[in-house]
């Protein structure tokens, strides 16, 4: 029971209309109703403390005869500053912009302040109603009396604030009226008591009217500001929610963070057991992340699998790092989904503004560098905005820029790298491999400019102008060689890619057996569904495939099961240490064996030894690929390797 009453008043003095019988809300409903409240008393508030500090001037006036004339001067000098003063505040509080959330603690003060002004108008009457003039005590009571009205007003949809500011002015009229037996202040008195209670009853109608229409209104932009499968705001209440801490920034000074996440290996989760177990995935993420913040703060989906907190009045950088550990921190136990235990992960980038930018450009643009920092680092690490991240961030976007015209300036070239076949001591083809060269940069490696390539969509154009280059090339070598591209998972997304190598084929005029299609297990692993089809179409056109960087991946056997791949080509990792590693040369030996009872081409790449290379021809190895042959070479040095007796002097130096 003490518990309950415990919350009853908990509830009333927060303001809660169901305390009165009003409609009964969750904490986050009830804060976003408090905070229109507080808007609209905030809107009177300029006005309502100039009139009291007018009324106490008033009052002064008509009691400038009386024997407390002291008292009332010091009363009223004191409720006009204090009234001038909370003026002064409130108009200042009503230029920063709206909250979409207001505390309890902040309705506590707001009912105490409310109080402490009821009371001190309530000590009029019962102080200095006697002293008056029959003049001083009319004014006292029309004073009074239009203080109720306009504490009525104020409070309109704040029941108990109207409440604790009318019940101290109910109190004094009645000790002051009590001790006046006049008939005509008696008959004042009731009709103070009436009016009273309509204009009380009146703020309960208005309020539970109010509520009731913040919750429709609540309702209705759910619709348009929340993510219709987890139920988190969506990007656009998230820009607002950003947007309005600018505001706030600009105007008061009130720093904050913005805590953007990502998570890993989701499109696994998509790949391996379908959409809607990734959907359940989400789900129970989002729950868990909104389980880590405050009640004003809410966590938003703004992408597939990519969420965002901005996290209000924060100026110290550990308190957004206690947040996002938080985050990082609620993937440790396994999610349960449909049966299975699925394990996730999140990586968040931190931005703090004012420190890392103070525009919605500047702060996602650092977060997401911050962000991508983390995501290089690995699973669930936390990153905060660097400077020096501002400096790589710009030099990609430098790169980017360049590489855009890269084509064009005639920038990019290809070089061959030959596969050896060890049957027949002779070079069946070459592995096509992209290289830049920058005007001001010099050589910039692959693996700097393919990322950004990928990201951006230029991947699509380079990697046409690739397959184009290398099929004009091996035009020009002898028929029975053949030119290995590599493929990434972007360039899957191309609906036109199966028209692209039809295309340049039919250009270069070569047989479709002569290209061959390197693809990664990663790239199966993001973009299966689709690579199939592709795959399939390609086999039946004639081009052959092989499935690169065998082994570095998760599900090797079932691709091998149902995709067509021509040949596999060994990770170079297991042939650098098969000497060294019985493992590593366990692996190796099996690969080979299951590559032949499947039919499957064998390529071993990375071996730089002449011991590696008798190895791998004992046990069976169909091709090899390494420096100890050739370096990648341009396309005028092709064909000098082609000669079998500068060849054979190559391998067997």
């Amino acid at each position: 029971m003490q518990t309950e009453t415990t919350s009853y008043f908990a509830r009333l003095f927060a303001g809660d209309l169901s305390a009165f019988g009003g409609p009964v809300t969750d904490e986050a409903v009830t804060g976003h109703i408090r905070a229109e409240q507080m808007s609209l008393v905030l809107g009177y508030s300029v006005g309502i403390m100039l009139a009291n500090a007018c009324n106490a001037a008033v009052l002064a006036i008509a009691l400038w005869q009386s024997p407390d004339r002291m008292f009332v001067l010091i009363w009223a000098f004191a409720l006009a500053g204090a009234a001038i003063g909370f003026g002064l505040q409130s108009h200042a509080a009503r230029r920063i912009t709206k909250p979409q959330f207001v505390s309890r603690r902040a309705m506590h003060r707001l009912v105490r302040n409310a109080f402490l002004l009821g009371a001190a108008w309530g000590t009029v009457p019962a102080a200095f109603f006697a002293g008056a003039s029959t003049g001083g005590q009319l004014v006292i009571t029309c004073l009074c009396s239009g203080m109720l009205a306009g504490g009525a007003l104020a409070f309109a949809t704040i029941p108990i604030a109207a409440i604790a500011f009318t019940a101290p002015i109910f109190l004094g009229i009645a000790i002051c009226l009590g001790r006046n037996g006049d008939l005509a202040f008696l008959l004042i008195a009731f009709l103070v008591v009436v009016y009273g209670s309509v204009l009380l009853r009146g703020v309960f109608v208005n309020s539970f009217v109010f509520a009731r229409r913040v919750m429709r209104q609540i309702e209705a932009e759910r619709t348009v500001r929340q993510d219709s499968l987890t139920h988190l705001p969506n990007r656009v209440a998230f820009n607002e929610t950003l947007d309005a801490a600018l505001k706030r920034l600009a105007l008061s000074g009130e720093e904050f963070a913005v805590l953007l996440l990502d998570l890993d290996r989701f499109k696994e989760v998509n790949d391996k057991f379908g959409h809607p177990a990734g959907d359940e995935f989400l789900v129970q993420i989002a729950s868990r992340l909104q389980r880590c913040t405050r009640a004003a703060e809410h966590v938003a989906r703004i992408g597939g699998d990519e969420f965002a907190l901005v996290m209000a009045n924060r100026a110290r950088p550990e308190d957004a790092l206690e947040i996002a550990e938080r985050f990082v921190a609620a993937f440790d136990e396994p999610f349960q989904i449909e049966g299975r235990q699925i394990v996730g992960a999140t990586s968040v980038g931190i931005v703090l503004a004012p420190r890392d930018g103070s525009t919605q450009l500047d702060i996602m643009k650092n977060a997401d560098t911050a962000l991508y920092r983390a995501k290089k680092a690995g699973p669930g690490t936390v990153c905060f905005f660097e400077e020096v991240d501002d400096r790589s961030s710009r030099d990609r976007k430098a790169l980017q820029s360049d590489l855009e015209g890269a084509i064009a300036r005639d920038e990019l070239f290809l070089v061959f790298q030959p596969f050896l076949d060890l049957g027949g001591n002779r070079i069946t083809g070459f592995e096509a491999l992209l290289r830049w060269q920058h005007p001001q940069r010099g050589l910039v490696p692959p693996s700097e400019f393919i990322p950004i390539a990928e990201q951006t969509g230029l991947i699509h154009e380079i990697g046409e102008w690739v397959v184009r280059r290398a099929c004009a090339t091996v035009a020009e070598w002898p028929e029975e060689i053949r030119v290995a591209v590599n493929f990434s998972a972007a360039q899957f997304h191309n609906n036109g890619l199966l028209q692209i190598i039809v295309q340049a084929l039919a250009d270069a005029k070569i047989a479709p057996h002569r290209l061959e299609i390197e693809i990664t297990e990663s790239m199966l692993l993001s973009k299966y569904a689709s690579a199939a089809s592709v795959l399939n179409a390609l086999l039946e056109l004639g081009v052959t495939v092989a499935l690169d960087d065998f082994g570095t991946g998760f599900s090797s056997l079932t691709y091998l099961r149902k995709l067509p791949f021509s040949r596999i080509k060994i990770d170079q990792s297991f042939i650098r240490d098969m000497l060294v590693q019985p493992d590593c040369a366990a692996i190796v030996k099996s690969v080979i064996g299951l590559a032949r009872d499947l039919r499957i081409g064998v390529v071993a790449e990375g071996f730089e030894t002449a011991d590696q290379l008798e190895y791998l021809r004992q046990i069976g190895c169909d091709e090899v690929q390494g420096y100890l042959i050739s370096r990648p070479v341009s396309a005028d040095g092709v064909l000098a390797l082609l000669d079998p007796k500068k060849l054979r002097a190559t391998y067997a130096a």
